[in-house]
């Protein structure tokens, strides 16, 4: 009896030391990021050194995203809080407003890169136009988000500066592989117009290579619908410029896209704007770079009608 009442209290300190934290991680920084990007960039450059949180749960679309007084208790215990821009993430200025924390740092990473304008449509006004928030989809603005992020995370955590400096260092290298592939696939395209069947948030990338979008779509509000009108319009365009690929976007029934499918016969195809992944890409090991290298193949083929 003896001998059973001990292996039970041993059995039971040991799902007590599996169950508590261990202490390493409790002297690691813990930083929150919003968007997947970020998130990645940081996991990249900091690895098991922090105690890492992607702010929006996996599959959800992160325009529609709002701070509840919960986040903001979440994002106030953490050392780093890094999120994209005021445009991107409204509920930021709340968040500032409201953290009670004297150890916060937060990081906007969009700091340093020059905004470009979301174009107003046909029947807009010009005061219409607004600056478009979605800057990660360039990665030479990926790779000033990286510094940024870097920049926190040593003047937070001096004692890895080294460690991820190095780790920086790889990253910009593997950004600027992504900027020569996607060099690659704008250097002769059989045209250079993207049918897009969603709210488009490429337009840093189609702003460095001169590309044209065409969307039914006004804005970047995921609850905003085309009207028949725009859907015909892009219809007989697409027609007009015989493209056989219409894009649409992810995390968001993509209904338009298919109902012009349906219309031209265009293939479908997902073209990945990485605000958010879901949980099987999470756990298939998605990155940035993965991400942006399947839609430069996706891009490549739809620009030669394959």
């Amino acid at each position: 009896m003896k001998k059973i009442i001990i292996a039970l209290l041993v059995g039971w300190m040991l799902v007590l030391n599996g169950c508590a934290p261990a202490q390493t991680d409790n002297d690691k920084i813990t930083v929150i990021t919003s968007l997947f990007p970020q998130y990645d960039f940081v996991r990249q450059i900091a690895q098991d050194k922090v105690n890492l949180t992607l702010l929006l749960p996996p599959g959800v679309e992160p325009h529609s995203f709002d701070a509840t007084p919960q986040t903001i208790v979440t994002i106030g215990n953490a050392d780093i809080f890094i999120y994209t821009n005021t445009m991107m993430e409204p509920w930021i200025e709340k968040v500032i407003d409201n953290v009670k924390s004297n150890k916060l740092v937060i990081v906007e990473s969009s700091q340093g890169i020059e905004y470009i304008e979301h174009g107003h449509e046909e029947g807009e006004e010009e005061e219409d136009e607004e600056l478009d928030p979605h800057v990660w989809l360039d990665p030479l603005n990926a790779k000033i988000m990286a510094q940024n992020i870097l920049d926190a995370l040593i003047s937070v955590d001096p004692d890895n500066a080294g460690f991820y400096q190095t780790n920086a260092n790889a990253l910009f290298l593997e950004l600027d592989d992504l900027k020569a592939e996607y060099d690659e696939v704008f250097l002769d395209p059989t045209h250079k117009t993207i049918i897009y069947g969603g709210h488009f948030a490429f337009g840093y990338l189609a702003n460095r290579y001169g590309l044209e979008i065409l969307s039914p779509y006004t804005g970047f509000s995921p609850n905003a619908e085309p009207t028949p009108q725009a859907i015909i319009e892009l219809i007989t365009r697409m027609t007009e410029l015989n493209i056989k690929t219409i894009y649409y976007q992810e995390l968001i029934d993509p209904k338009t896209a298919r109902v012009i499918a349906e219309q031209t016969g265009a293939k479908m195809v997902l073209l990945h704007g990485a605000h958010n992944v879901t949980s099987e890409e999470l756990q298939a090991g998605a990155t940035y770079i993965s991400i942006m290298r399947e839609n430069a193949l996706k891009l490549k083929k739809g620009f030669n009608n394959e």
